[in-house]
């Protein structure tokens, strides 16, 4: 069909958007530090190569007892055991706690040969060398036990997450210090219009500042992005070709004007002439003159000159075809407002704000278990927060509860 100028029909917004990712090529992967993953979308399963925790630690400041040693403890009947040793955070214990004795220990340490529960520093009264317990502990009591935390050959993060700083504190923890990623695109960014002036230029007559370019490159900046600003090309098949032509060395073209049905809306010509128009025209105000095509395997964004309708077709169609060269697909956004269905009981203190860290999945609502050591992997399962409000004591299962996102929640194409 040939194709008169402007745009002859009016796609829907979403049937536009599928015609547009189903051309959308997957970019290459690389491997970057685990000091400079934000944002990045990772491109392989993370496993656990080893239980963290890799031994039994002591939970608190204390000391490592045998439990059945503290049985019948209280304030009032005082257990007395001997102080045979301490043991300090990095320390392999060299000592073993025998009946009837204790050993000093602090939070974090190796649990010593012999000890299955820790004593509260605060349950407890020196007296010379010996230690007068004052609580009776049950074994394991204080204690993080080995792989409490993650477990070995556990999937900790899965291909397709959008990785953020906590995430990089448990990859570490793993000792992986690189990273499988999708290549991050890079984006070439045209004005096009006889009208415009640079920012920082002298100005005069009819003439406007070039606001669209800036504008657009902070857009992809706020995805994380890399933008190329490539300047204004003048209404003009050449000079637009010239421009283009320029922006194919890089993976995308945003490219704001000269797509609606004037005799300067030069744009969706050039790109049909070297490449293939995917759909000009669709159902959105404002926004109608939105184009998109596909030159050398790479997308080219159509957007209209008006601001407003340039950052809503920005939004609407670059930000989910870019997302998908990095082979994702965002299903909600982070700090987004989701509703879900409780999977189980979230108790809480009356008279105190809960903030209960969740994970939002199909309208289900999971509670994110956090036991001893567990708390750095607990940001990583969870990806919302549930607010208990200080007059509730709590939530119960199967109740619908509003929770906010804590991370960008996302499907893999393949």
């Amino acid at each position: 069909m040939v194709r008169e100028k402007g745009f002859w029909k009016r796609e829907r917004v979403d049937e536009a958007l599928n015609r547009l990712l189903g051309k959308i090529k997957v970019l290459g992967t690389e491997h970057v530090n685990v000091y400079n993953l934000n944002g990045r979308v990772l491109a392989e399963d993370i496993v656990a190569g080893f239980d963290i925790p890799r031994f039994d630690r002591a939970a608190m400041d204390g000391y490592a007892v045998r439990a059945e040693d503290t049985f019948g403890a209280s304030v009032n009947n005082p257990i007395m055991l001997e102080l045979a040793g301490s043991v300090e955070i990095g320390e392999t214990p060299e000592v073993e706690v025998e009946p009837g004795k204790a050993v000093r220990i602090m939070t974090g340490a190796m649990m010593p040969k012999g000890a299955n529960a820790v004593v509260m520093l605060e349950h407890t009264r020196i007296n010379g060398n010996l230690i007068e317990v004052l609580k009776a502990v049950t074994p394991m009591k204080n204690v993080s036990r080995r792989g409490e935390d993650i477990k070995e050959g556990e999937v900790v993060l899965r291909k397709g997450e959008i990785l953020q700083p906590q995430d990089a504190g448990v990859i570490a923890s793993l000792g992986i210090d690189k990273v499988k990623v999708y290549r991050k695109p890079k984006v070439a960014v045209i004005t096009t219009g006889n009208e415009l002036v640079e920012v920082g230029e002298a100005i005069e007559g009819a003439k406007i500042y070039n606001s669209n370019n800036p504008m657009i490159c902070n857009a992809l900046l706020e995805f994380g992005f890399e933008a190329i600003s490539l300047g204004i090309a003048r209404d003009s098949i050449e000079d637009i070709r010239n421009k283009v032509s320029e922006a194919l060395k890089f993976d995308a073209v945003v490219i704001t004007g000269g797509t609606s049905v004037g005799s300067k809306d030069l744009v969706p010509e050039v790109i049909e002439e070297i490449g293939e128009i995917v759909f000009h025209g669709v159902s959105m105000k404002p926004g109608m003159p939105t184009a998109a095509g596909v030159v050398d395997g790479k997308p080219v964004f159509m957007l209209p000159g008006s601001p407003a309708a340039a950052l809503l077709g920005f939004y609407t169609f670059a930000v989910p075809a870019i997302y998908r060269m990095m082979n994702v697909k965002i299903v909600a956004r982070k700090w987004s407002r989701q509703r879900g269905i409780l999977q189980g009981r979230v108790p809480s203190e009356t008279g105190v704000r809960g903030n209960v860290r969740v994970h939002w999945q199909d309208g289900k609502v999971y509670p994110v278990r956090i036991s001893g050591s567990g708390v750095l992997s607990s940001f990583v399962r969870a990806n919302a927060l549930l607010v208990v409000p200080e007059e509730r004591e709590g939530y119960e299962e199967g109740e619908e509860v509003e929770v906010t996102l804590l991370r960008d929640v996302t499907e893999v194409f393949e």
